[in-house]
């Protein structure tokens, strides 16, 4: 489906010279002269890398049809990540490579989103906040008070993050996908 350019979003797939791309940022310029563009901020879905590309403003750029469903993280073996369909039990497992970013958010038994561009597997949408339990932390040093005073912890799935000084070992607390960064305490 043709779509004009002007109606782009972000997180939009896009087809562009036969490559699958998602929209990361976009800007329509309007300069003092001359005609306006749009440029834009492209990751490829295969590939992973990013890639800024300005186009005018009356052209038509083709919509990929996406397809996501919901499953569930079993467990990983060399390299390759196994999810469950949790209603057909039907497993699909997919290559460190191609979820590089997303792989060290994985624990047992979270629910993902699987990404399909037809019958072709292309990646995983995360949660936007993820619930874990702190298996070490240090001790919080005595007079290391000021309001944004942190310290390291290690959480469940081995990740380690800056946290709080008043987090302890077994606390249940809430990490953000998109930067990492620690949210609340559940």
């Amino acid at each position: 489906m043709m779509i004009d350019i002007n109606d782009i979003k972000n997180g939009m797939t896009v087809i562009i010279d036969g490559n699958l791309y998602q929209i990361v940022e976009f800007l329509h310029v309007k300069p003092g002269k001359g005609a306006a563009f749009m440029k834009t901020k492209l990751k490829n879905l295969r590939t992973n890398s990013t890639l800024e590309k300005t186009f005018n403003t009356n052209i038509k750029i083709e919509k990929a049809n996406i397809t996501k469903k919901t499953m569930q993280y079993l467990y990983n073996a060399g390299g390759v990540y196994y999810f469950m369909d949790m209603q057909s039990y039907e497993q699909v497992e997919l290559n460190e490579e191609t979820i590089s970013e997303e792989v060290k958010y994985l624990k047992e038994n979270l629910e993902v989103e699987l990404v399909y561009f037809g019958s072709e597997l292309i990646g995983l949408n995360l949660p936007e906040k993820i619930d874990y339990k702190v298996t070490y932390t240090t001790d919080a040093v005595k007079g290391n008070t000021s309001s944004s005073a942190q310290k390291d912890a290690q959480l469940e799935n081995g990740l380690t993050i800056k946290v709080p000084l008043f987090i302890n070992e077994n606390d249940e607390i809430i990490i953000s996908t998109k930067d990492g960064k620690y949210v609340s305490r559940k």
